[in-house]
């Protein structure tokens, strides 16, 4: 309860990133969905309980005019959706995005990453992920590379360019991509997405080593420094582990940080907008040369011997 206590008293202060991400998650959820141009009973429901979520709002713009489109959409098509009705959610969407308050709000790299989370939701919304998905998600990351350098883009980059270089990509390295891009879904907003389901895939597929620079993670003299909510250990606990595994633990991201490890429990800002402080320093850091590593809490414990 605490947890959500946190969130409520941050939306206070958050109203227009927490609509801003709101849409744009759907739009993303709706391009996931139609990846394989085939919508399913599950991704109807995941979509569904998008507008459910949101149906508080239903009396704010945009949200009373999305959420109708949607309901009349489903009910006009006997609770399916053809391509049409998808255009014309996705062209309200982008209609909406388009206004000046939205444009001045939020800068393009901000809002296509929200849109690449709402479309890794999208394809998993039925728990299947297909060759037809993985390809339309490989040609969007090639329309999209101006996001080289922000988080998670060359993560997601890096991990499709290895499953796909011998040409086939197999069932297990499908569920490797599934445990990968369940990082980026929040499974409190998903219908059919559930958190026991994936730490069991978790568990299964080992994501070591998954970023876009460094294929390990070393400890001696490595300066490590954490953002977001663990969810195995407090961050004195992590700092300590760190130490004894050699290296060093900074509360602060700067140009001598090697490793920032991103909290698998999130972060309460992370709900409206896109990442945290330190996640966008380092990216900054980034860009100018110096090589940090963002590494999810999930590489961090596989690396870990205790």
């Amino acid at each position: 309860m605490s947890k959500f206590k946190e969130i409520e008293d941050y939306r206070m202060f958050t109203s227009k990133a927490e609509l801003h991400k709101s849409i744009n998650s759907l739009i993303g959820i709706i391009q996931g969905i139609r990846f394989d141009n085939v919508t399913n009973e599950h991704e109807i429901a995941e979509l569904i309980h998008w507008c459910n979520l949101h149906r508080r709002f239903q009396k704010s713009s945009p949200f009373s005019e999305i959420i109708p489109i949607i309901d009349y959409a489903l009910e006009y098509n006997d609770g399916k959706l053809d391509s049409e009705s998808i255009e014309d959610i996705l062209w309200l969407c982008s209609r909406i995005e388009g206004k000046a308050e939205f444009q001045k709000y939020y800068d393009l790299i901000t809002s296509s990453i929200q849109q690449l989370h709402g479309i890794l939701h999208g394809v998993l919304a039925d728990n299947v992920l297909n060759e037809a998905e993985i390809e339309q998600l490989c040609s969007w990351i090639d329309d999209h590379d101006f996001l080289k350098g922000t988080y998670p883009f060359d993560e997601i980059h890096s991990l499709l360019v290895s499953v796909k270089q011998d040409g086939i990509i197999s069932d297990d390295e499908k569920n490797l991509l599934k445990a990968f891009f369940a990082n980026f879904v929040d499974v409190k907003a998903s219908h059919n997405i559930h958190e026991s389901e994936i730490r069991v895939l978790k568990r299964r597929y080992s994501l070591s080593g998954i970023c876009a620079v460094c294929p390990e993670i070393t400890f001696e003299n490595k300066v490590f420094s954490f953002t977001g909510a663990s969810t195995r250990a407090t961050r004195s606990e992590i700092a300590k582990i760190i130490q004894n595994l050699g290296g060093i633990f900074s509360n602060n991201v700067t140009k001598d940080t090697n490793y920032l490890i991103v909290g698998g429990d999130g972060n309460p800002c992370w709900a409206f907008a896109c990442y945290g402080r330190k996640v966008e320093k380092a990216i900054e850091l980034r860009k100018k040369g110096t090589p940090i590593i963002i590494v999810h809490e999930n590489d961090f414990w596989d690396e870990v011997v205790i």
